[in-house]
C-alpha cells in the first residue's frame, strides 16, 4: 500500500475531531464565494478527506452542479461518503497522478489542504491540464498559514515529514511553467491560496 494512503487511513476516523467544523464551514463558504464558484459547475475535490470541502461545495452548487471527490485513502473516502449522501457527488479512491476521469470534464479543481502531499507536481499538473476545460480554474488552498502547515507535517513524521508547502510565489512559478495563468496569490497569517486558470489553446 502507498505509505501516504496508510497514514491517512489511520487518522481518518479522528480527523473531524481535530476541526472546529462550524468555523471551517463558514470560512470555506466565504472562500468559495471569493473564488467565484459557478452554481452549475463540475468541481474536482482532490484529497477530499472526510468530505468537509465537498459539503461546502454542494451547499454552493445548484441541482445541476456536480462534485467529483477523490482521495488516495480508502478510509477517508468511506468516512466522507458515509456522512455526505448526495447524488451530485461521485467518489473515487485514486491518485491525483492517474485519475479515472474523462478529458476536459472538469470546470474547477480544488486542492484543499493536500498540495504538499502530492508526490509529482509535473504528473499532477499534467492530469489537471487534461481534465480541465479551457479556461477552467485550479485552486491550491489552505486555511492555515504555510509555516504552521510545514511544522505540522514535520512533527507528524514519516511519510509526510518532507511534504513542504512552498511560498505562494514558488507554487505560482511552477503553475506558470506548466502553462497556467496565475490569477491570485495569498500567503499570510490567515490562509494560503494560489488561483490559476488553464489557458485556452
Amino acid at each position: 500500500m502507498n505509505p501516504r494512503a496508510a497514514f491517512f487511513d489511520a487518522i481518518a476516523d479522528k480527523w473531524d475531531g481535530w476541526e472546529d467544523l462550524v468555523a471551517l464551514r463558514r470560512r470555506m463558504a466565504a472562500g468559495l464565494s471569493h473564488m467565484g464558484l459557478g452554481a452549475r459547475e463540475t468541481v474536482l475535490d482532490i484529497g477530499c478527506g472526510t468530505g468537509n470541502l465537498t459539503m461546502a461545495l454542494l451547499a454552493a452548487l445548484e441541482a445541476a452542479g456536480r462534485v467529483v471527490a477523490v482521495d488516495i485513502s480508502a478510509r477517508m473516502v468511506a468516512v466522507a461518503s458515509g456522512k455526505v449522501r448526495d447524488p451530485r457527488v461521485t467518489w473515487h479512491v485514486a491518485s491525483a497522478e492517474a485519475l479515472p476521469l474523462s478529458d476536459a470534464s472538469i470546470d474547477r479543481i480544488m486542492c484543499f489542504s493536500v498540495w504538499p502531499h502530492l508526490q509529482s507536481a509535473a504528473a499532477v499538473l499534467g492530469e489537471f491540464t487534461r481534465l480541465l476545460r479551457p479556461e477552467g480554474y485550479l485552486h491550491i488552498w489552505h486555511l492555515t498559514p504555510r509555516e504552521k502547515i510545514n511544522q505540522i507535517h514535520l512533527s507528524a513524521g514519516d511519510p509526510v515529514s518532507g511534504d513542504i508547502l512552498l511560498p505562494a510565489s514558488g507554487t505560482a512559478a511552477r503553475l506558470r511553467a506548466a502553462g497556467y495563468e496565475v490569477i491570485e496569490t495569498i500567503d499570510d497569517a490567515e490562509q494560503y491560496l494560489v488561483t490559476a486558470r488553464r489557458k485556452a489553446k
